[in-house]
């Protein structure tokens, strides 16, 4: 990982658009900073895509799609996306999965949240699950006090040893029945939503992340970007950003929109 003011300026003024994890990344210490709403909707007021791909559920996502300064949303890990068809004021989302096969993954993931609870005392189910479609995500740090990280490979465990789906972020582990993620779902709605062909793109756009659900994304893109606070998770990276911010989270963000900003001029 190499400091992002490092980045060589035409790189950055090739860019066309940014996927952006949203927890610890665009957030800091779990709020929305004025400095990074305000770094969104400048990205987007430039003509770059702008579009975030999160662990969030799908009620979080009706919001950000209709509210934030975005394209779409990728939610739930890849479960879905959504995005506002202002044309026709309404909101639409493209499902990964059928609504049967949503409805068995939901009941086998609460054969594991049972088990999650009654196996790693001190985690929780978060807060957000009531408005999730498609996954089970286990709180290990932002409504519970911190677990360990051998508690946190015991969450993976769990939910490996049932054959779901497990990855990390800052704040839950999320597990899901399904052959999707973050990065297959994102390609397919580049390509459905917008037309455009990752594969043969991606050296025009930014994945900015900050933890280890994100190291696919890091992985494929040539130019992702880590906000400062990714190094805390170094380690456990199958794959690293090629750049890295100074600042951590909501700063690194805005650190970031500056960067695009100032090389578009």
């Amino acid at each position: 990982m190499e400091p992002l003011e490092n980045c060589p300026r035409e790189t950055l003024a090739a860019i066309r658009g940014i996927l952006t994890d949203i927890d610890d990344t665009v957030s800091s210490d779990g709020t929305l900073t004025a400095e990074a709403y305000g770094a969104l909707q400048a990205l987007k007021r430039a003509g770059l895509l702008v579009v975030p791909v999160t662990g969030r559920p799908a009620g979080w996502c009706d919001h950000i799609a209709r509210f934030w300064p975005v394209d779409a949303v990728v939610g739930e890990n890849g479960a879905f996306w959504m995005w506002h068809d202002r044309s026709q004021k309404r909101l639409r989302t493209r499902f990964i999965q059928s609504e049967a096969e949503r409805a068995e993954g939901r009941r086998r993931l609460e054969r594991v949240r049972t088990e999650m609870l009654q196996e790693v005392p001190g985690a929780g189910i978060a807060s957000d699950q009531p408005y999730r479609l498609a996954d089970l995500a286990v709180d290990f740090c932002e409504d519970v006090p911190p677990l360990p990280p051998a508690d946190i490979k015991r969450i993976v465990a769990i939910f490996e040893r049932h054959g779901a789906k497990a990855k990390v972020s800052s704040i839950h582990v999320n597990g899901w029945f399904g052959d999707y993620d973050k990065l297959t779902t994102s390609r397919s709605m580049m390509q459905e939503l917008f037309g455009i062909d990752l594969a043969a793109e991606k050296a025009r756009y930014v994945f900015s992340g900050d933890s280890p659900n994100d190291a696919p994304m890091f992985g494929y893109f040539p130019n992702a970007v880590g906000v400062a606070n990714v190094v805390d998770f170094a380690e456990l990276l199958e794959h690293r950003p090629r750049w890295v911010t100074r600042s951590r989270s909501g700063d690194g963000f805005v650190e970031l929109a500056n960067a695009l900003l100032a090389a578009r001029r």
